[in-house]
């Protein structure tokens, strides 16, 4: 197979032949038809996000594909089906607290980094060896657009935070960082969910703008000033009411007084779950008072990526055209293009602006 690797931090990524995955009872081999490229992967290869990936590795997260192969163990996948392939994968000797790694981009903890070494590369080859419970059929409409699918790769991040909060159908959602590419997803998700109201916040007037335009009178955009107590009474007041819920998904170089700001906007009996990347390159930490969540019984909880159910749901939302995907801007990109496509998805990393690998030979 062909397949573009990650030498070692700071070098572009080499395409090159390569040993086709060999795969046993458990795993799937896929063709990979289409994968999203984060906009921060140049970050990421460049060593400055300090993910836990150890070159050499094939990049990605998780994509499109095409079975080629299943073992004895899968009884309803088939050859030739078009499937999602998510790369959160579990160990599957801890029912409670599995070690967790991201097929080809990064892990947790030493038990994540040991099961990063087996299940080491990713999507960014025509070929992939994916655990059998990570791969996921898609309905017919996926076959003729892999491209614009592999979009499930952003969307199903922060509907995993939405149902660890628990949205409801009207309730009012608060997206901490609403003008980034997992925040504006954020917002389009949980309207699909049935959220009545949703406050994005964020400083980049034009991306507040286009959120207004496309969603209307349910979405109520905040431009942040910089200052907390000002914004944290601009954001309260866009509400129209109570904020039943707050899902931060700042990215790191954020400072956590906006995190902070956000989060404490929440109702009494409120939910806020923290999902970005505040604090992860240094800095203060996000300092909530424990008088104001005690006195006022908020929850608050992280989450990391989603369960594994919620990649049934996400498909259900698009399937269903609950979640449309047809506004989104997809820009293609080739196997031997990938440099290419890291460079324009950092350029290119605004609300529904998605870069795609397509690295399959079928697309040749």
């Amino acid at each position: 197979m062909r397949a573009a690797t990650l030498t070692a931090f700071g070098s572009p990524l080499k395409v090159h032949d390569a040993p086709d995955p060999r795969t046993g009872t458990g795993e799937v081999l896929v063709e990979v038809l289409a994968t999203c490229v984060p906009p921060y992967a140049a970050d990421v290869f460049s060593g400055a996000r300090r993910y836990p990936l150890e070159p050499p590795v094939v990049p990605g997260v998780g994509g499109i594909g095409r079975v080629v192969s299943v073992g004895p163990d899968a009884t309803k996948l088939k050859v030739g089906d078009v499937v999602w392939c998510d790369s959160t994968v579990r160990a599957r000797d801890d029912a409670l607290t599995p070690d967790i790694t991201l097929q080809g981009w990064s892990s947790r903890g030493e038990g994540g980094a040991e099961l990063a070494r087996y299940f080491h590369d990713g999507p960014f080859a025509e070929l992939m060896r994916v655990p059998t419970e990570n791969v996921y059929p898609l309905p017919a409409g996926a076959v003729a657009d892999p491209a614009r699918w592999s979009v499930l790769g952003v969307h199903t991040i922060p509907y995993g935070g939405l149902l660890a909060g628990r949205l409801e159908a009207g309730e009012t959602l608060l997206v901490s960082g609403a003008t980034g590419n997992l925040g504006s997803s954020a917002v389009a998700v949980a309207l699909a969910m049935g959220a009545g109201h949703v406050v994005a916040p964020g400083r980049n007037r034009a991306v507040l703008d286009l959120l207004a335009d496309r969603f209307g009178a349910r979405v109520s955009p905040v431009e942040l000033s910089g200052d907390e107590d000002t914004d944290r009474a601009a954001m309260a007041a866009a509400a129209d009411g109570q904020i039943d819920m707050v899902l931060d998904l700042l990215p790191p170089e954020a400072p956590s007084s906006v995190a902070r700001a956000a989060a404490m906007t929440v109702r009494e009996y409120g939910r806020v779950v923290l999902m970005g990347g505040v604090g992860m390159l240094g800095g203060a930490d996000l300092a909530l008072p424990y008088p104001w969540i005690m006195r006022n019984s908020v929850t608050v909880r992280g989450q990391w990526m989603y369960p594994r159910a919620a990649n049934v749901g996400m498909i259900r939302l698009i399937a269903t055209g609950a979640l449309d995907l047809a506004p989104e801007r997809i820009t293609r990109f080739d196997l031997d293009q990938v440099n290419e496509a890291v460079a324009h998805a950092a350029a290119h990393g605004g609300p529904f602006d998605r870069t795609v690998l397509t690295p399959g030979a079928g697309n040749r």
